[in-house]
């Protein structure tokens, strides 16, 4: 069956990109590129992809203009129907900043970028995103954030860890995130943001593999791959 996905470009996103890349790999199907002054999505999507980069400069805030694109109300609308959201590190501070996911990315603890591999323990295995992967399993996936200290209040993160909404955690402090948060799942499941890059890890000629399990874990949760 056809796999259909769009990734969704700003003026200032630089992975884009790769992201239609990896999904084109591991899918096997052309990825639908789409301008964020577009109002519409194309038809019949499976799954859509808000890239990593510096939206609009990141002035204001990180991802807050780009929150306010013309598109971006279509994704919101996809979204509450039960399609598949991903937003990978501008694109998760994109997602908090339209209100699809909750919390928001604050400078890092040590106000410096931060670019490397890291290691991530998998704490939720049973979305869409994440059900190729075991529960407390390690996988090592590429960072390269300025802004991806993620807060919330403590009411907010007591309930992300009981509703079981912690999809990714450094195993070490990255950036100073609240309780070491690396990825955020919305209440339905359908929404993820992350700061670590999985599109950056799914051939071995790129240093690992292990972020290919995350796109394969959707396919195979939307059609059946």
């Amino acid at each position: 069956m056809a796999f259909r996905s769009a990734v969704i470009t700003f003026p200032g996103s630089n992975c884009d990109r790769d992201m239609a890349v990896a999904l084109e790999k591991v899918s096997g199907q052309p990825c639908t590129r789409v301008w964020h002054g577009d109002s519409d999505l194309p038809e019949g999507l499976d799954f859509i992809a808000l890239p990593g980069g510096f939206s609009y400069g990141d002035y204001l805030r990180c991802g807050a203009i780009a929150s306010r694109s013309p598109v971006m109300q279509a994704v919101i609308a996809a979204a509450e129907r039960g399609v598949p959201v991903l937003g990978v590190c501008n694109g998760f501070q994109v997602l908090t900043e339209s209100g699809l996911l909750p919390g928001a990315l604050l400078r890092n603890a040590t106000i410096r970028f931060v670019c490397r591999d890291v290691t991530l323990t998998v704490e939720n295995a049973t979305s869409l995103f994440t059900s190729g992967y075991e529960a407390g399993q390690e996988i090592t996936i590429p960072v390269a954030h300025h802004d991806g200290n993620y807060f919330a209040d403590a009411a907010t993160l007591d309930r992300l860890e009981g509703e079981g909404q912690v999809a990714f955690r450094y195993k070490e402090d990255i950036n100073g995130s609240a309780r070491s948060i690396a990825g955020v799942l919305n209440a339905r499941g359908n929404v993820l943001g992350m700061m670590p890059h999985p599109e950056r890890a799914i051939e071995a000629t790129h240093g690992g593999t292990d972020g290919r399990a995350l796109f394969e874990s959707a396919i195979k949760a939307l059609v059946g791959a």
